[in-house]
């Protein structure tokens, strides 16, 4: 794949599409579709006749036997045997997406310190973790911390690799230039070419929040309309709206690190304003603050002012859009307790229970694997058209 046909991929997940196909399309959109289509149920249900994968897509079986044979071919479907049925008549054979024939490289590129990498499945199942110490660095040589893990991810799969996904902090385009990631010191940083060009295989950047919010939908226990918040080095937000990625006009939805929270002034930002919510609940932030503080009470304190600046921001957020589900990723020795309900006591404030008082918040359980579990959840709705 060139490095032009991997661009095209990257925005077919965030240029507006449904992540998961329902229903067939119009003919001249119906092979690509169909063929996701048939991928996704298997996804979903698995262990699926052709007869049955025709019932639930409501496809003719011509078409099914079809996509199947190609799919079989592709390495991408296999038959796993006879059904166990006491009914007249041959048996039916039993499909199942191929979950050994392909593994999926993630990286998380938003922690503080270190860059985190793995060899997935592809049900999104980590199969070798790597990590790469970053001593602070940005610009070139955090260019080149990651091509190397990303070698080392790929000289470590066994399988065959489907790609490569990361997640980046800061505003990630379309075709996955980092525009601007102020902590790592990108600016136009052509990262999914590089990375391309490095490895030779397909690659997918986003957002790490964006990625984040991908693992939640497929991995997670997200349902409905949601917004992720994602905490560390930065903060950022990534929304999934009736099944669809939000990225906004300029590729920057979601991005509330450098929105400034209140009018009391604070601490400077790396991007130069003062007061953004980063300077409040950015885990560096957030350890420093810890630190120097006295004692109990005093810790308690700055969790709780950064909840509630958390809080601030939430409220406008959640009363434009009526979300069902605001969901936190971040370490949860720092973000649950004290700092997430101050936030929520905080939000509750701010809006109108009669709309948005049965508004879930809660923390991910998906850890700290979550932006690379997001960057598989890229790669197969980059490449298979399944989340």
């Amino acid at each position: 794949m060139s490095a032009t046909e991997a661009s095209t991929t990257t925005s077919g997940i965030f240029a507006g599409r449904a992540l998961r196909p329902s229903a067939k399309v119009l003919p001249e959109h119906a092979r690509g579709h169909n063929r996701s289509l048939v991928l996704q149920t298997l996804y979903s249900g698995g262990l699926l006749s052709r007869a049955d994968l025709a019932r639930e897509t409501g496809l003719t079986r011509v078409t099914i036997s079809d996509l199947v044979a190609e799919l079989i071919g592709d390495g991408l479907v296999v038959e796993t045997g006879q059904r166990d049925e006491a009914r007249p008549g041959k048996p039916a054979i039993l499909l199942d997406i191929n979950r050994t024939g392909h593994q999926i490289i993630g990286i998380d590129l938003s922690d503080t310190g270190v860059f985190r990498g793995a060899v997935l499945d592809l049900d999104g199942r980590l199969v070798t973790r790597m990590e790469a110490a970053t001593d602070g660095a940005t610009g070139p040589e955090a260019r080149a911390t990651v091509i190397g893990l990303a070698r080392d991810l790929v000289a470590a799969a066994d399988l065959p690799i489907l790609g490569i996904g990361i997640g980046s902090p800061g505003i990630v385009d379309l075709a996955g230039t980092v525009l601007s990631a102020p902590n790592l010191g990108w600016v136009d940083e052509r990262l999914q070419e590089t990375v391309f060009a490095a490895t030779g295989f397909p690659v997918l950047v986003a957002n790490d929040a964006n990625a984040a919010a991908l693992a939640e939908h497929s991995f997670g226990g997200a349902t409905g309309d949601f917004m992720l918040i994602r905490v560390g080095l930065g903060v950022g937000a990534g929304l999934i709206i009736g099944g669809t990625p939000l990225v906004g006009s300029r590729f920057a939805a979601g991005e509330l690190g450098h929105v400034v929270v209140g009018t009391d002034g604070g601490a400077e930002c790396v991007c130069g304003k003062r007061g953004c919510l980063e300077t409040w609940l950015a885990i560096p932030r957030l350890q420093a603050g810890l630190a120097a503080a006295a004692d109990d009470a005093a810790r308690d304190a700055v969790l709780r002012r950064a909840g509630e600046r958390l809080g601030i921001s939430l409220a406008p957020v959640v009363g434009a859009l009526n979300l069902d589900e605001v969901v936190i990723s971040g370490p949860v020795d720092l973000l649950d307790g004290p700092l997430t309900e101050s936030a929520i006591e905080t939000f509750r404030a701010r809006t109108m229970a009669e709309f948005h008082g049965d508004l879930t918040v809660r923390m991910s359980d998906l850890g700290q694997d979550i932006v690379m579990r997001g960057a598989a959840a890229m790669v197969l709705s980059g490449q298979l058209g399944v989340s």
